[in-house]
């Protein structure tokens, strides 16, 4: 069947001394064949187009077009390495430009990414130059369909699929990628695999310089419609800082917590440092401290932190000894329900002056969503399973009276 598909070929568009050879070729495998055997079902494969490109140091393999004349790849441990194609001056010269004018045309692709725009180059010449995806700096490019095509022209010397991609440009639809589907069916190809330029937040080649300040080597565009892409903004704290160091114990586990502080006396930064120093505790607290910083310093409110890690519950747990805390029921527990007794305005002060019988009541405070610190994560009665209440410094359930260990 390979061999039969020969006589679909427009000779006139190959060379003579190529056409012999094909011939040849596939009469020796059809007898080889005849004679031995195949040991697999499938003659002739095509493996990954552009790894065997980039490989063998050459602009294309032919089937798979030259992602852009100039493009950039990232690499596995980080950085870029700029890609020229190599081709352009010996296809200038073949062209019938000279050396002067092909060395103009090449300087001008280096500086703006694309031919488009260059000094001497016709019209008729550019789409030698096309490339699969459209120049930063220039509006051409093969269509997708081209793509199609070239391995519908292929398919039929290949017993396996196609190893190439189809690519698309970013604001191809839904409706097109679906249509080449259909395309690729209808021409016979065994397998087609598409990708849309920018449709992840980075990849290994594109035709843009990564952005200063960004991860990405996409434009800004890449990062999704509608996204802001605004940089938030750090605020450091001084190199020299007022501080609070205050010394912890939860279930036996003791350590340091340290808060530096804004002008303002806000806290900008916490580190965490537990006695057993080395533990996985003590990497754990720490790494978790380095990151409520950056929180902190990058806008992310200290209300809004309390809120989220206060009343979380893991080992180690227990008592705290700070009356106003009592059990804590973390380490997290514990650090986010100080910061708040330290740094958060009580929404209900303790009574002051005459009259007032027995020690005043602890201040409450409200996180967030409304509900008090007294009230919030209270866990379920070992008794009866209602949801218990602070009472004091433990819980008391107001269905049948039992306490987690309070008189």
């Amino acid at each position: 069947m390979h061999r039969e598909a020969l006589g679909r070929i427009n000779w006139l568009n190959v060379p003579a001394e190529l056409c012999g050879t094909v011939v040849g070729a596939w009469d020796e495998c059809v007898t080889s064949g005849m004679e031995h055997g195949y040991r697999n079902a499938q003659v002739t494969v095509l493996a990954p187009t552009g790894t065997i490109a980039f490989m063998m140091d050459c602009g294309t393999t032919g089937i798979e077009p030259d992602l852009a004349l100039v493009k950039y790849k990232r690499l596995v441990g980080g950085g870029l390495i700029k890609i020229v194609n190599k081709v352009v001056p010996i296809a200038l010269l073949k062209l019938g430009y000279n050396i002067q004018q092909a060395a103009e045309i090449v300087d001008h692709i280096d500086q703006h990414g694309t031919i488009e725009g260059s000094p001497h180059v016709k019209d008729e010449h550019l789409p030698v130059f096309d490339c699969s995806l459209k120049p930063t700096n220039g509006a051409r490019s093969i269509h997708y369909t081209g793509h199609v095509r070239m391995m519908a022209a292929v398919q039929p010397f290949l017993s396996g699929a196609i190893s190439k991609t189809v690519n698309m440009p970013e604001e191809a639809t839904p409706e097109e990628i679906a249509n080449v589907f259909q395309e690729a069916w209808r021409l016979g190809l065994k397998a087609i695999a598409i990708y849309r330029d920018g449709s992840k937040r980075s990849q290994p080649l594109s035709t843009a310089q990564v952005r200063k300040g960004s991860d990405s080597t996409m434009k800004d565009a890449s990062l999704g419609s509608g996204r802001d892409t605004a940089e938030p903004m750090r605020h450091r704290l001084p190199d020299e800082r007022k501080a609070i160091v205050h010394h912890f114990s939860v279930g036996g586990h003791e350590g340091y917590l340290m808060v530096g502080l804004y002008d303002d006396g806000q806290p900008g930064e916490i580190f965490i440092r537990m006695a057993k120093a080395g533990s996985t505790v003590a990497g754990l607290t720490d790494s978790f401290g380095i990151a409520v910083s950056m929180a902190l310093q990058y806008g992310v409110s200290l209300p809004v932190l309390c809120n989220k890690f206060s009343h979380t519950r893991f080992e180690p747990s227990g008592w705290s000894g700070v009356k106003e805390i009592g059990y804590a029921k973390s380490i997290m527990d514990y650090i986010f329900r100080w910061l708040a007794l330290r740094f958060l305005p009580p929404t209900s002060p303790p009574p002051t002056g005459a009259g007032v019988q027995g020690p005043a009541p602890a201040p409450t405070h409200l996180w967030g969503d409304g509900v008090s610190e007294a009230e919030s994560d209270a866990p379920a009665c070992r008794e009866c399973g209602a949801i218990m209440s602070r009472n004091g410094s433990c819980y008391r359930c107001w269905n049948c009276g039992w306490t987690s260990g309070c008189s």
